[in-house]
Formats: C-alpha cells, structure tokens, sequence
C-alpha cells in the first residue's frame, strides 16, 4: 500500500483516502482546507442547515427583530452594572460618614422629643411631671456614662490623691464612722421614740438580735468583715428613710407602684379574649398566671434593649462601692431585684467556675431574700400593697450581701476583681419580636411550675391538717394544724419584727407557710386578711383573730418577700449546678446556709420597715382611732391620734349630732376623750 498526493483542484477540495497501489492515496490540498476553515469561522455568526450532500452547507442570515433583541439584552447588563455602581458608591458614603449619620438622626429624634416634653410641660406641668423626672434622670444618667466611658482615667486620677488618703487614714476612720453612724441611730431613735412611741425600739432590738444570732452560728466568726454587715444596714436605712419617712419618697414609690399595677392590669386583655369574659371565676389561673405570662414577655423585650443590663450595672456599681463586695456579688445581688433566683447568675455565667465559696454563697443567698419581677405582679393581684412591696425587693438586696458576708465570710482572695471589663450576658434574640416570644414561651415553665406547686402544697397542706387535727382529737384539741404549730415556732421571731404582740400568732403562722410551702401561699393568705380588716366587722369570731393591725400587716410584707423555703432549695441547687458543674460539691455544702440566710435578711428587712412604718401616712383616721382604742397599732402619744381626734371634735362642733353618722365607733370617741381631754359635751 503506498501514500500518493493527488492533484491540487482549484475547483474543491478532496478527502484524503487509501487507494490501492494501481490507484494510489489522494490528499487534499493545504489551500482547500484553509478555504473550509474559514468558512466555518464564518458560519458562527450564521445559521447553517445542513443538506443531504456530504459537505455542502447552506448559509441563512439571522432575522433582524432578533439582532435587535439581543442589542435590549446587551443594554439590561450594562443598566445593571450602573444601578450597582451607584448604590456601592451610597454604601460607601454611609460607611464612610457612619457616625456623623448616627449623630444627626439620634440629633433629631431626640429634639423632637425634648419638643414633646417641653410642650407636655407647658400645657400642664403637674400632668407632665413624672415624664419631667424621668426625662432628667435619663439625661444625666447618659451624661454620666459618656463623661465616665471618655474622661474615665482623668477622672480617676482627679480622685486617686483622696482615695490614697483614705487608705492611708482608714484605720482610724472606720472606727469614728461607726462611732458616729451608732450615735446618730441612738439619737434618733430617742427623739423619734419620743414622738411615735416605744414600738420602733422592739424593732431596732430584732435587729441587733439577727445579727447577734448570725454572728454565732457564723461559719468562721473570727474573720468577719464588718464593712459589708454595717454598709449594707446603713444603706437599708437610708432606703427605707428616703421612701417610707419623706413624702416625696413615699409618693414616689406608691406612684411607681400605682403605673405598674395598671400597667399588669393590661394582661387582663389577653386572659379574656383566651378565656372569655367569665376569666375570674377561676381568678388564679386565668387571672394571676397571665400576668406571670406578660411580665416575663416585657422583662424579656429590656433585656434585648439593654436597658436591664444597664440598670443592673448601675445598682451593682453603687453596692460594689458603698459596701465593698466584689463585683460579682454585687451584680447578682441587684440583678435580683428584678429576675429570678435561676436566671440572675445567668448574667455572670462565664464567671462562675472561678469565685469562691463566700461569693457563691452570697450568689444563692441573693436569690433566697428577694423575688423575682414577674411574681411581684401575681402578689400585687392578690391585693397586697405594690410600693410595700417595691421597697422590700430593693432594700433586700444590700440586705442579702450583709448577711452573706456574716454568716459566711470571705476567706479566700477573690480572683475576678474587674471593675469596668465585667461583661454581662447578652440576649440571644435576633430582634425585639424574637425576644417578646422567647419571654412569653420561657413562662410556660415558671407558669406550669406554680401551679402544681400550688395544687400539691394545698393538697399536702390539707392532708397535714386533717392528721394533726385527728392528733389533737385524741388530747380534747380539734383546733391543732401545721399553721398553730409554726405559729409558736416563729411567733418570737416575728414579735421581734415589731409585730404587735396578738398579731404574732398569725405572722407566725404565715412565715411558717412561706418556709416549708412557698411564698405564695403566704401571700395568699395575707391578701385575705387585708381583705377583711378593709371590710370591717369583728375582729374576733369564736375567740380567732380575723385580720391585723395595719403596722403588722406591713412588716409581714417585709418579712415574707423572699424566696427562702425549702421548694426553693432544690430549685437553687439544680439549676446552679448546670450552670457551673465544677462548683457543685460547693452549691450542695452550702445551699441550706444560703437558705437561712435569705431568711434572716428578710427579718432584718422587716425590723427596718418595722422602725421606719409610719401609719398615718396610709391609714385613714377612723381606722387609726380603731386600731388605737386597744393600743395595739400606735401609742396613745402619737401625733397622728391627736390630729385625727382634733379633726374629729372640729366636726362634731359643727352638727347638731355628735356621732353624725361617719365611720367612727363609740370606742374612738373615748380614746379621743383620754388623749385631748375634751369637756362632758363631747365625752358623755
């Protein structure tokens, strides 16, 4: 076989083939094939339709409508890209004037807002006074965090030459401040005593006796550190003068009591359209559970914000300096206030596995003396009094730290000791509907667990005193139960308090149902005797006591407000325990200690309501003069019964009728008649 080259032809191109040896091999000339090679380079822009000849090609040009498609289509991309260029260089722009951007919109909203409270103030400035304090508040509370955040280390070395002074001199000058802080408490006791009458000394005694009491069973009485106990009373005393003692402090709270009971009262939209319009016949389910419901959905939406972060921080930086607690202690302690014993370490988790044995135990006892915000509500629906209420969950908090530090003091050193790089936990929450949701679905749990809590202590309760009455059948007295028994263990107790001596029976018996139930039942039950001293009638039925003095009614608000029992205790030690699993050999020694402790700082806050209540700034005359004509609620001395006793004989001098039909009883007329004096027209 043998390779042969045909003849170039102008004319086409051949195919190279194998020929046999007489016919030889045909190759196609170089030419032809570039001549191909370039007609289908041509055809790409062309539409080819092959034929049934081997290698002819028909050419058909394209359709213009469809040249002109396909320019539109070349013009979108290029429209495209330009919109593209244009908004990257606006994104560029914002980022490159971000802050000036920030400034000029937060600039206009907050001029449009000092127009509306301007505007609200000149209309009706009494109207618009709240809005005003909370307006100056906010101003300088941002004032002072931009001043503190820009100028922190000037200020700081401003004030490092007295700070240098004072722990140079500090070992003489604590002993002068408490010097002067004990005689400035004789002092006013004596002249207050002198006013007001000796009840306020049993109360001041109760005091002393707590932290006489904590002393000795302290865990290492040696090494107490005074400063936190006495910093801790002091600012106790200091709270409750500025909002039980002033007028503007006390309208102060009972206003803010007042706009959160209305402001609770908005879950009732809720329970009715979910429950219907008979929602409180069954008042605890559908009426005291949804507000557990809305609260916890609101505390949820300020976390997301920061705002508790933030108030938090605040009231931890204030007891970190006036009383000395590391910043952990103090954190948790005024987180308190305002969440839950399980979710107030939550804030200083990543913390946790490195604090000692006191702060933990001043970490659990914080939870024990305070109550959570969302079951401050319930108990504000029971009909207890919110601004009581309000001031017992504020002033527990220094209250929680003094008897931490005294029932188990600080023996080792602290290792987290920041001031100003403690980092709070945040919220997980995408947005604020995300955080409203995640508030409301976290109360199913809280919800579900009060109320079986509830259904089992009752039933518990029930079958306790069915025993303990057949017991005392047995020895001729029927009238024996659980509340009877821990009456006369803590009727001492909270005697001491300052509760009148024939009301110490029934606080007795509540603290009891506080301890070994749950602060609700005790609640519950208060709520009921508050009811019936409103209603009036007798106060004794079968030789039983049927409601309180108002001063013993308040001191048991004090006493109560705590989540010291031992349902608790359990829950403390579980959920510490996830939180920090290295710890937990620590949480179980020294919960029960926390538990008593939480129980003392509650008594403690109560002596100091107890030293401070004035009646007669809430209880109107006719109830004063009833409660004094068996001087159990007010000395005979009192201011107050001399004013309601003058006022009574001022109207009396203007009716023909001396008892003219008003809400005064025979027996106030009498005790008006030994304390003024009054001649036989008025006291025959």
């Amino acid at each position: 076989m043998e390779l042969k080259e045909t003849n170039r032809d102008h004319s086409g191109v051949h195919n190279l083939a194998f020929q046999n040896d007489s016919d030889g091999v045909d190759v196609t000339n170089l030419k032809g094939l570039g001549d191909n090679s370039q007609r289908i380079k041509n055809s790409q822009n062309k539409k080819t339709v092959p034929t049934n000849q081997g290698d002819e090609y028909i050419n058909i040009e394209s359709d213009p409508h469809e040249n002109k498609r396909a320019s539109v289509d070349d013009e979108q991309p290029r429209l495209k890209r330009l919109l593209e260029k244009k908004y990257d260089d606006v994104c560029e722009f914002c980022k490159k004037h971000k802050t000036r951007i920030y400034y000029v919109v937060y600039g206009i909203l907050i001029a449009a807002y000092l127009a509306v409270v301007i505007a609200a103030c000149s209309l009706n400035f009494h109207r618009a006074l709240p809005l005003f304090v909370i307006t100056v508040l906010a101003i300088f509370f941002i004032c002072w965090d931009f001043l503190t955040a820009k100028y922190e280390d000037r200020i700081a070395a401003f004030f490092s030459p007295g700070d240098r002074y004072l722990k140079k001199q500090w070992f003489w000058l604590k002993w002068v401040l408490c010097a002067a802080l004990i005689i400035t408490i004789i002092c006013w006791l004596i002249f207050d005593t002198t006013k007001r009458g000796s009840r306020q000394l049993i109360s001041f005694g109760g005091l002393v006796m707590y932290v006489l009491l904590m002393l000795i069973f302290s865990k290492y009485p040696t090494r107490v550190a005074w400063r936190p106990v006495f910093s801790g009373i002091g600012m106790q005393f200091i709270l409750g003068v500025l909002i039980l003692r002033t007028k503007v402090g006390f309208d102060a709270f009972n206003w803010l009591g007042i706009q959160i009971q209305t402001f609770l009262e908005y879950s009732d939209t809720g329970a009715k359209f979910v429950f219907g319009d008979k929602y409180t016949d069954h008042f605890f389910a559908f009426k005291v559970l949804p507000i557990v419901v809305f609260f916890s959905t609101v505390m949820s939406m300020l976390y997301h914000v920061g705002f508790m972060q933030w108030l938090i921080g605040k009231v931890g930086w204030i007891m970190h300096i006036f009383m000395g607690t590391t910043p952990i202690e103090s954190l948790v302690a005024a987180s308190n206030i305002f969440v839950g014993q399980t979710e107030s370490p939550l804030l200083v988790r990543p913390y946790l596995p490195y604090i000692t044995k006191s702060e933990l135990h001043a970490v659990m006892t914080a939870g024990f003396s305070t109550i959570a915000g969302s079951v401050l509500g319930a108990y504000i629906s029971f009909g207890v009094s919110s601004s009581h209420l309000l001031t017992a969950s504020v002033m527990s908090a220094p209250a929680s730290l003094a008897a931490s530090k005294l029932f188990w003091p600080e023996t080792e050193k602290p290792l987290v000791t920041l001031r100003s790089g403690l980092q709070m936990a945040k919220s997980e929450s995408k947005n604020l509907l995300q955080a409203a949701s995640q508030g409301a679905s976290t109360s199913i749990g809280l919800v579900a667990n009060i109320a079986v809590n509830v259904i089992s202590f009752l039933a518990l309760l029930s079958f306790l005193d069915s025993g303990l009455s057949w017991v005392g059948n047995l020895f001729d007295y029927p009238q024996l139960n659980f509340e009877n028994i821990c009456a006369y263990v803590f009727m001492p107790f909270s005697f001491m308090m300052g509760v009148d001596w024939e009301d110490s029976f029934i606080v007795g018996g509540l603290l009891g149902y506080k301890t070994f139930f749950n602060e609700f039942l005790a609640y519950k039950r208060l709520s009921k005797l508050i009811q019936n001293r409103e209603k009036g009638g007798s106060m004794y039925i079968n030789g039983v006591k049927q409601y309180m003095t108002v001063r013993s009614e308040v001191i048991a608000t004090y006493a109560l407000c705590g989540f010291a029992n031992f349902g608790s205790l359990g829950l403390v030690i579980g959920g510490l325990t996830s939180i920090a699993p290295s710890k937990k050999k620590e949480i179980a020694d020294g919960a029960f200690r926390a538990m008593i402790a939480g129980t003392a700082a509650c008594f403690m806050t109560a002596c100091v309501a107890g030293m401070l209540t004035v009646p007669g700034l809430e209880v109107p005359c006719h109830i004063l003069l009833g409660n004094a004509s068996n001087f159990t609620d007010v000395p005979a001395n009192s201011t107050e019964l001399v004013k309601c006793c003058q006022h009574l004989f001022t109207s009396a001098n203007h009716s023909e009728e001396i008892f003219h039909g008003g809400n005064y009883s025979l027996n106030s007329w009498k005790v008006c008649c030994q304390i003024l004096g009054q001649p036989a027209f008025h006291c025959t």
